[in-house]
């Protein structure tokens, strides 16, 4: 029995299954399902849990080479909820595209964890692989 780290299976059945360059997103809770993209839905109610510890949880054994996020984020949020999540990454290179854009990515990911997050366009693609 898993007494530390993540607990839950079905998590840890897409990180293991995640090689260099896959993509993971981990979603708010209003973006939208994706037919054919494997789907761990971990929200309980409002804003928990929430992006951030989600990512925070994964990255300690996930080799993140990049994240991507959408433009909108910036323009919809403060700049400190902005500076959270530039902290979570820390030396992860943050980019950002348009939230059209960001989504026409989705398709490729190994799958997708949706958490009760309800901060506007907090949806994360984190790409495996060395920093560039």
């Amino acid at each position: 029995m898993l007494k530390t780290g993540i607990l839950n299976p079905q998590i840890l059945s897409l990180l293991a299954r995640v090689r260099d360059t896959n993509q993971l997103v981990i979603a708010d809770r209003g973006f939208p399902f994706w037919a054919g993209i494997e789907t761990v839905d971990i929200s309980l109610v409002d804003g928990i849990p929430s992006v951030l510890q989600v990512l925070q949880a994964i990255l300690p054994n996930f080799d993140c080479g990049s994240i991507w996020m959408a433009q909108e984020f910036l323009d919809n949020n403060r700049t400190d909820t902005q500076a959270l999540f530039r902290q979570a990454a820390g030396s992860i290179p943050l980019n950002f595209e348009l939230h059209v854009k960001f989504k026409q990515r989705v398709p490729q990911a190994i799958g997708l964890i949706r958490t009760g997050d309800s901060i506007q366009y907090a949806n994360l693609i984190l790409v495996s692989g060395p920093v560039s």
